[in-house]
């Protein structure tokens, strides 16, 4: 990871990584299916899926993290972590 291109890669994969863990954890604290978040943020179920799976190529927007802690009774939170 000493190649910072290599190293961007790798941070963006694993942040995909935790946003989909984090709203999977949230829609099943909510008691929501996949199903039933998506109807409540406008989405289809496939979005929802491909979300939580973390497979998506693309990052999700802070607008639909938004509305999916919203939907899930939560708060977004955003923050930076340095090093030393």
């Amino acid at each position: 990871l000493k190649d910072p291109e290599i190293r961007l890669h790798y941070e963006e994969e694993r942040t995909k990584s935790e946003i989909a863990a984090a709203v999977k954890a949230a829609r099943k604290r909510a008691g929501l299916t996949q199903e039933q978040l998506a109807k409540k943020i406008g989405t289809s179920q496939s979005v929802i899926a491909r979300l939580e799976s973390g497979s998506d190529s693309r990052t999700p927007s802070l607008a639909l993290l938004a509305r999916i802690a919203s939907a899930c009774d939560a708060k977004l939170e955003f923050g930076f972590k340095f090093a030393g």
